[in-house]
């Protein structure tokens, strides 16, 4: 589903090189934990796949379905089943949360060239997945993110994620700031999505978040590139280890 080859990109406003050269596959229902250091571009591979801006892409390429991305925006990535989960949720002030969830839905339905759901059609499926995240009625009607605690937010984005049904599901360290009930409420919704015809890219820093959504491939990022590849195992290596060994061993 996901390849990326040799991919090398910088920040686009002062050319700083992030990632030097990662090589990447994650095949259709498979949960792809990527770990690493704090500055190893962890995030910025999270941008770059979604379309983000601010970065260039020099070298390489990605491809979603046997085909190149990275002349799509973000929109068109989004509308082709593209999905990421912000490690820090964006607040849009005087933007309901559930009218924030009608737009975007009817945007990717309208792109995809389905008709617009109904109200009654659009308050059931919201209604139903809010109630397995936790989520109550109230907190639909208050502008997206503002005045959320962190829990909230990341509930919020596994609510979207829930209702547009990506086949691409990137999480950029969406354990962060999370209580361990929150966590397993999070967790929970991540589960609950996984399908043969889902993929998911995980970036997290801790183990924890990997006890409750357990990955199929684990990967350590570091300096801008894959170091190591391993099963479940390697999680709880570093958890336990941390990555000093593992970074001796590649250079």
């Amino acid at each position: 589903m996901l390849e990326i080859k040799n991919l090398h990109a910088r920040v686009a406003d002062d050319e700083t090189e992030i990632l030097r050269g990662v090589d990447l596959t994650v095949q259709a229902g498979e949960v792809a934990a990527i770990m690493g250091p704090n500055g190893s571009g962890k995030s910025t591979l999270s941008y770059i796949l979604a379309g983000r801006e601010d970065y260039e892409v020099t070298e390489g390429d990605i491809l979603y379905n046997d085909e190149s991305i990275l002349e799509m925006d973000p929109a068109e990535r989004a509308a082709a089943g593209v999905f990421l989960a912000f490690q820090y949720p964006l607040e849009i002030p005087g933007v309901a949360t559930m009218t924030f969830l009608k737009t975007a839905l009817n945007s990717q339905r309208k792109a995809r060239g389905e008709g617009e759901l109904t109200t009654p059609d659009l308050m059931r499926r919201v209604k139903a997945a809010a109630a397995d995240l936790k989520i109550d009625a109230a907190m639909l009607k208050r502008p997206l993110n503002v005045g959320f605690s962190g829990g909230e937010k990341k509930r919020a984005e596994i609510l979207q994620m829930a209702l547009l049904e990506p086949k691409l599901c990137v999480m950029d360290e969406t354990d962060s700031g999370l209580d361990i009930d929150a966590l397993k409420v999070v967790a929970d919704g991540v589960n609950a999505l996984r399908s043969p015809e889902r993929a998911f890219l995980v970036i997290t820093h801790y183990q924890r978040l990997l006890d409750y959504i357990v990955p199929d491939t684990v990967h350590v990022l570091y300096k801008g590139r894959i170091i190591k590849s391993g099963d479940k195992e390697l999680a709880l290596q570093l958890e336990n280890e941390g990555y000093s060994q593992i970074i001796d061993e590649a250079a």
